[in-house]
């Protein structure tokens, strides 16, 4: 469903290229997250693939369209949500939905079974200066989707949300993603991005360091070892004790399997990576 190949892209006056040979391709039904520092090229790339930045080479292609050639028809096949929405601000949220939707052809989703669903069926009448910024953002999302668009741009989707709006949120990028929607996330929200991606790829200084799934990420930048815990008892709270055992050969570490045995075992954890550990590492910078 999108398909980059060699993306290359200097902005005018520029000594060094925003993008530079990046390759990547997002297929029908799934998300594939886009993270990496400020500065990495992830908008840059975004926007090209928008069809609001050409001069670019390589190719960016949406739906088999060319970015640089996007018209009418292209862009009512796309979806996007962006960290900071934009909204008519004397208007109320259904007021805001249903002007958007009316810009799209058939099928669009309800506007009132969206807010239903985003928790703001109480605020639909409410103007949207009066909206909190995660009730905007939660629009945000539902503007982005009402014309069920086979692909979705969204920008930190989950930026202000609280635990329980968050989940819901990514809920519904994965069930857009189950009825065929390619979804392009960015992020800097690692446990977001591994809650809700198929795969992920880090941009680092206008080019791709790795991109596989998260899981498989973070296989490949941990350790292959089983850390057993317990608590042995003895004093007023217990001590908790930890052994680091290689994962190979681990079936026949007779030391292994007598640890088990010992009283108070909380548990066995893989040393595997987390998405910030990773990021961390292939960047070199915090996470902003």
């Amino acid at each position: 469903m999108i398909e980059v190949k060699d993306l290359r892209f200097a902005y005018p006056r520029s000594r060094t290229e925003a993008v530079r040979g990046v390759e990547f391709s997002v297929e029908a039904g799934e998300v594939f997250g886009f993270l990496g520092p400020s500065g990495a090229g992830k908008s840059t790339t975004q926007r090209i693939l928008l069809g609001s930045l050409r001069g670019y080479s390589g190719r960016a292609s949406v739906a088999g369209v060319e970015a640089c050639r996007a018209d009418g028809v292209y862009r009512a096949q796309v979806g996007a949500a962006f960290e900071f929405p934009c909204f008519y601000q004397k208007l109320t949220g259904l007021e805001n939905l249903e002007l958007f939707a009316s810009f799209y052809p058939e099928p669009r989703d309800d506007p009132g079974v969206l807010l239903e669903r985003l928790g703001l069926a109480e605020a639909a009448d409410r103007r949207v200066a009066e909206y909190s910024k995660g009730m905007k953002m939660r629009l945000n999302l539902a503007r982005a989707v009402i014309h069920r668009p086979r692909v979705l741009f969204l920008d930190e989707p989950t930026s202000g949300l609280d635990p329980a709006n968050a989940r819901t949120v990514r809920e519904i990028i994965r069930e857009r993603a189950a009825g065929g929607a390619a979804v392009f996330l960015t992020t800097h929200d690692m446990a977001a991005a591994d809650a809700a991606c198929d795969r992920v790829a880090f941009l680092v200084d206008g080019r791709i360091a790795a991109c596989d799934s998260p899981a498989a990420l973070k296989r490949r930048y941990g350790k292959r070892a089983v850390v057993v815990e317990r608590e042995e008892n003895g004093t007023e709270r217990g001590t908790l004790l930890s052994r680091e055992f290689p994962l190979d050969g681990l079936g026949d570490d007779e030391a292994f399997r007598a640890e088990l045995r010992k009283p108070g075992l909380l548990g066995v954890r893989t040393l595997d990576s987390s998405l910030d550990r990773i990021f961390l590492r292939l960047t070199g910078r915090e996470l902003e």
